[in-house]
């Protein structure tokens, strides 16, 4: 069954709000429902917004791999319930949880924001997905070179989200962590493997996903 994507952005601000979506080009020429800029969810209590320009190339990329529409939400999921304290994180699985109670069926929800997010078993996690799910969660928080003390790279930036976005949503495929280190299914727990693999599936890892969408 073809499913679309609806990347969900998140908030650590109740207030924020999205304007009427405007149609645009995402990818093949599918429609992208575009609004205001997401509150950036951050452990620190002053943090740059996620632009909604990233969020628009994120829909663009992700309509190409996966060849179906790609829309960005209209409201932005208040994630303030999911933040530890004492680590200044967000729990990722609580993030899903919530997602599976409220998120359409007819799609494949990928959440996207800029909270630094964490499993308790790990000090930290770029984005967590339901294995043969409807739902992910990606974050750019620790993706972006200026969380190392780095200058800002925003090409890579961008390529280092599309690699977690693609990622996940194997997840929701069934697809685990693949042996191929060019595939984008393999397992990457710094930015340094995220920088090393591709962006695309192996050919066993695409088979499976082309049969999820009916290629």
């Amino acid at each position: 069954m073809l499913k679309p994507i609806l990347l969900q952005p998140l908030t650590v601000d109740s207030a924020a709000g999205w304007h009427t979506p405007r149609a645009a080009a995402a990818g093949l020429g599918l429609p992208l429902l575009t609004g205001t800029a997401a509150q950036a969810a951050v452990a620190e209590p002053a943090q740059q917004e996620l632009p909604l320009s990233q969020l628009e190339e994120l829909a663009a990329a992700l309509a190409r791999v996966f060849r179906v529409p790609c829309r960005i939400g209209r409201a932005a999921m208040d994630v303030r319930f999911a933040r530890d304290e004492r680590r200044g994180q967000f729990h990722s699985t609580a993030i899903l949880d919530q997602l599976e109670r409220t998120a359409d069926t007819g799609a494949r929800v990928l959440a996207v924001g800029a909270c630094d997010l964490y499993v308790p078993v790990l000090t930290f996690v770029f984005g967590e997905a339901r294995l043969d799910g409807n739902c992910a969660v990606v974050s750019t928080a620790r993706l972006a070179e200026e969380f190392y003390g780095l200058p800002p790279s925003p090409a890579l930036l961008r390529q280092r989200l599309v690699k977690e976005a693609v990622h996940e949503l194997g997840h929701t495929f069934g697809l685990r962590h693949c042996p191929d280190w060019r595939c984008v299914m393999t397992s990457s727990h710094a930015v340094e493997r995220l920088d090393v693999k591709t962006a695309e599936f192996c050919a066993r890892c695409q088979g499976v996903v082309g049969k999820g969408f009916d290629w």
